[in-house]
């Protein structure tokens, strides 16, 4: 575990000088010290690490529902549902579709259909924290299709398993997504008309005790709702949305960070070790064509959530950018498909796929603004932006500094 930390942190600070991303140097540390690539091998079995790795899930989510207020979902439920609805129609949809064109059979298109559906909360969020977007107006609707997309996975989980598995009892399945569906329903409730209740439990002023409180609430919850077919992850976001509307809402945000940035390394880091190089030529071209499909749809997607909420070039880039990775969720449906007996080719299809979205998204969200220039009205956008840099840069004040930290979408 120590090995895994200072790993990450060292090839995170030497990218870090030349302007890259933390995330897809985590994974690269995991696949140069897992046991899949030469040389020197710091875990031998990526299992080793699992509870740490879902404790740094729990913790990424559990932040991202800290900064998902309630207010949000009561005046944008509406276009959250449609903004997320389009999203997963679009990239759903599109796997679906190049499921069957693969030719693999019918249970592997329904498994591709949601590898190339869904996105990485967990990368989502991460992405989102070290681009300082957290305060954006286009990151709610970013936040409200992970909503839309946690609960639809919670659903297609529980219908997918007998489905892939050969079982022929849709009252099973029918049941096992009732149980889901109404666990939801009950954590929904609870952060509906529970908060007073919430806020006199979790409410103390020594840090100790409020730390051990909510780092309890959240993993306890998250292992509650794998048991009812719901994906830890938003078991974790349902809590962190709970608490985040409470009196220590903003006392939380701060203890959590050093736990969430420590742990998020070790998620991404595990994720690298079942990363095997030596099996990514033989789905390469499958895998591209997947990877370039999932742009387009993100980049429909984005231009989407942006029209349903009035945002220009600058926020669709953003959208389409920030949703672009694909990671634990489509390593959880590689993990049933295995298990089902799938076509072997599954297996690294999805981690070729998923391993170069998770390096795309941070480096494509990180220069957004230059996907704005080809969207509907970017240029026009664009235009008074410029003119702004110039008259600032000849009149000698605020220059390059003032406008380091201007956000370029």
């Amino acid at each position: 575990m120590g090995g895994a930390f200072l790993a990450a942190a060292v090839l995170a600070r030497l990218g870090a000088r030349i302007g890259l991303p933390t995330i897809p140097l985590f994974i690269l540390a995991g696949i140069l010290l897992g046991p899949n690539t030469p040389g020197f091998v710091l875990v031998d079995d990526p299992h080793e690490l699992e509870m740490l790795s879902a404790l740094g899930l729990v913790l990424l989510l559990f932040y991202l529902g800290l900064e998902f207020h309630m207010d949000d979902l009561k005046t944008g439920g509406r276009k959250m549902a449609l903004a997320g609805g389009s999203y997963l129609a679009l990239n759903v949809g599109a796997g679906l579709a190049f499921g069957f064109l693969v030719g693999w059979g019918t249970s592997e298109a329904l498994v591709l259909a949601g590898v190339l559906g869904i996105s990485s909360s967990a990368i989502v969020t991460k992405v989102l924290v070290d681009l300082g977007r957290l305060g954006n107006p286009e990151t709610k609707p970013i936040l409200g299709i992970i909503v839309v997309e946690d609960i639809f996975l919670a659903l297609y989980l529980a219908a997918l398993q007998p489905v892939i598995s050969g079982a022929d009892s849709m009252s099973a399945a029918a049941g096992d997504a009732g149980k889901a569906f109404g666990f939801l329903l009950l954590l929904a409730a609870i952060a509906r008309w529970g908060i007073g209740v919430i806020d006199k439990l979790i409410s103390t002023r020594d840090n100790e005790l409020l730390v051990i409180s909510f780092l309890g609430a959240a993993v306890f919850v998250a292992g509650v709702s794998e048991w009812f077919g719901v994906a830890d992850a938003i078991g974790a976001f349902m809590v962190g949305l709970m608490l985040g509307s409470t009196t220590s809402g903003n006392r939380i945000r701060k203890l959590v960070h050093p736990l969430r940035d420590a742990f998020g390394a070790i998620f991404f880091f595990a994720f690298g070790l079942s990363i095997d190089p030596g099996d990514l030529p033989t789905v390469l071209v499958p895998v591209l064509i997947a990877v370039t499909l999932t742009i387009v749809m993100n980049v429909f997607a984005g231009l989407v959530a942006a029209r349903l909420y009035d945002f220009g070039a600058g926020p669709a880039a953003n959208i389409a950018t920030a949703l672009l990775a694909r990671g634990e969720f489509a390593l959880i449906l590689a993990t049933m498909a295995a298990g089902a007996g799938l076509d072997e080719r599954l297996s690294p299809f999805i981690a070729g796929y998923v391993l170069i979205l998770a390096v795309l998204s941070p480096l494509a969200a990180g220069s957004s603004h230059w996907l704005a220039r080809f969207l509907p009205g970017g240029r026009d956008a664009e235009r008074p932006r410029q003119a702004a840099l110039q008259g600032d840069g000849a009149g000698g004040s605020g220059g390059a500094g003032g406008d380091k930290g201007t956000d370029p979408g």
